[in-house]
């Protein structure tokens, strides 16, 4: 039974829509539905160190807030601080009075809710507060309740957690819209995680401090840009640690997750660690790091970064030196696609099956069929067509639409065949006339325009040219140009400069993987081509006919004028 005092909704959700949007929540029956990460104590206890809430000070005398408390992993160890600490002073007051305003935290899952009370009035009777009192306290702290609806006091010291990692699409329409309207950071594709930030944030006391592990997408993708500007407006990232590939959780994630310390105060220094070592002995001593006013000459694995934030831009979270390299590109050279440029990706048609094959075996007109070029194709660093070809059904021309599929019936017989398949899709069921379009339009004239193809997930760079040829598919990206000499481009491409774009503004995948996205490609700094020497012209040629990365790294430090400091910074090969 879920006690009547933890249900503080905003009056609003009387109306029934949202009621019955959040009951479904509520009620909801899988982890991952909810989005529910467990996380190890080990890196609950590194966090309220990092956040300084210890049992050494006062915490009797603090507000805390848990936004999504789960089984009590931050929840039961905050709670234990809190009552070490309370014991040190003296035990001042009784325990209801005293510390029924030291908490708040909140839950949605009913079942998790109820759990989760019973077992803190377990551990609150087991320290010795009579049943009663504890029974009152907790029905003081708990809110069953979507903490981005809540009615919640703000003015908190500490709020702490690991939110809910759950994608748009999983929630119901109408709280969706209710949460844009209440939420300005979400944007885009946002995860649920950014409003908890948000209001996280804003919930803050004067000097308060915020302390999360959760998805670090948002510090670089384009939907975080306005929690990014949030933060720079008003707070102080204060500490940031890359949690990628470390068991920090009872489970394994598909997230890459970090720890940030964000601060409402004013600040500029970042402390920055890197996949710490899961003990409690190793995150002890990183967390004294962390919190000593001068950084010790012994912390040879933590950096300090200033200026990490700046507006809506993405965190540059790696060395100083490559962050001053970035700004100084960033400054004197204009943006890839201010050269003459352009970025796209290829075709996704939804349904590859029905629309690719090989391209001799694709029985419609030969006008309705493109050869396509596939990731597979070039994984030497050279174009190697393996044959398979992919089905146009759009008339040529800029604004054209659908082809009308009578006046082609190879095509129109080829597709309808597979019609099962085709229609099913969420673009075709949108418009169930245009049932046979492929996801993006597909422009002919492309596929005879030589072009660089770029995987969308690699360690490295790999950059490959292709002449004029191929339709590229939409696991590639390519790059054109009116202006560059592709082959020279591609040089730049392979360097260790674009390396350093990529892999500043990109979210590593697991492995250390890089996506060299049309977002991360157009981040790349690039001189006009009319401004490179005609030997360099050559120089660049040459290194990228060879696929010699040494020597497209040489040219393109020449390129961009580095220093000896800055290619030592940048890594590379600058022989």
């Amino acid at each position: 039974m879920i006690p009547a005092i933890a249900l503080r909704q905003s009056s609003f959700l009387e109306t029934c829509p949202i009621t019955a949007a959040v009951e479904a929540l509520a009620n909801a029956g899988g982890v991952d539905e909810r989005g529910a990460i467990f996380t190890k104590r080990e890196v609950v206890d590194f966090i309220l160190d990092l956040c300084g809430y210890t049992a050494d000070r006062p915490l009797h005398q603090l507000r805390v807030l848990e936004p999504s408390f789960g089984g009590g992993d931050f929840l039961l160890p905050a709670i234990d601080r809190l009552l070490s600490a309370w014991r040190s002073s003296g035990k001042p007051g009784d325990p209801l009075n005293t510390l029924k305003g030291c908490i708040r935290a909140v839950e949605l899952h009913r079942g998790t809710f109820t759990r989760t009370h019973a077992a803190v009035i377990a551990r609150l009777v087991g320290e010795g507060i009579a049943a009663r009192a504890a029974t009152a306290l907790v029905d003081e702290w708990l809110v069953f309740g979507d903490f981005l609806l809540a009615d919640l006091d703000e003015g908190f010291d500490l709020v702490i957690g690991n939110p809910p990692y759950v994608r748009q699409e999983l929630i119901p329409d109408v709280l969706m819209a209710e949460y844009r309207a209440r939420y300005s950071t979400i944007y885009d594709r946002a995860d649920l995680y950014v409003p908890f930030i948000e209001r996280s944030l804003r919930l803050l006391a004067p000097r308060g401090v915020l302390g999360f592990i959760c998805a670090d997408r948002w510090m670089k993708n384009r939907y975080g840009a306005r929690l990014r500007s949030l933060v720079a407006d008003g707070y102080h990232l204060r500490a940031y640690i890359d949690m990628t590939d470390t068991p920090a959780f009872h489970t394994d994630v598909v997230a890459y997750p970090a720890i940030t310390v964000i601060a409402r105060e004013n600040g500029a220094a970042t402390r920055i660690a890197h996949r710490p070592a899961i003990d409690s002995v190793s995150l002890g001593r990183l967390a004294k790091c962390f919190a000593a006013k001068n950084l010790p000459d012994s912390a040879e694995d933590v950096r300090e970064i200033s200026a990490v934030t700046a507006g809506e831009e993405p965190w540059i979270l790696d060395s100083s030196d490559q962050m001053q390299l970035l700004r100084r590109l960033e400054r004197d050279f204009p943006a890839l696609e201010d050269t003459g440029c352009k970025v796209g990706i290829g075709v996704a048609t939804g349904a590859d099956k029905a629309f690719i094959g090989p391209y001799e075996a694709l029985d419609v007109e030969d006008d309705r069929k493109l050869p396509l070029v596939m990731t597979r194709d070039i994984q030497t660093g050279r174009v190697e067509w393996r044959g398979s070809g992919v089905i146009n059904p759009f008339n040529d021309g800029p604004g054209s639409g659908l082809v009308n599929l009578d006046d082609y019936p190879r095509m129109k017989r080829y597709l309808e065949a597979r019609k099962a398949d085709i229609a099913g899709r969420h673009v075709a069921q949108k418009s169930p006339a245009n049932w046979y379009r492929t996801i993006d339009r597909i422009t002919p004239s492309l596929a005879s325009r030589p072009k660089l193809l770029i995987p969308d997930i690699k360690g490295q760079a790999q950059i490959v040219f292709e002449d004029g040829k191929l339709y590229p598919h939409h696991n590639l990206y390519f790059v054109t140009s009116d202006e560059w000499d592709l082959k020279a481009l591609q040089a730049v491409l392979l360097s260790a400069v674009t390396k350093l774009f990529v892999a500043s503004y990109s979210t590593k995948m697991r492995g250390g993987f890089l996506r060299f996205q049309a977002q991360y490609l157009r981040r790349i700094r690039l001189p006009k081509w009319s401004d490179v020497p005609d030997a360099l012209r050559r120089d660049l040629r040459d290194a990228a006919e060879a696929l010699d990365t040494a020597a497209c790294d040489h040219a393109v430090f020449r390129l961009y004028k580095l220093t000896p400091a800055e290619r030592a910074a940048i890594g590379g090969n600058s022989a």
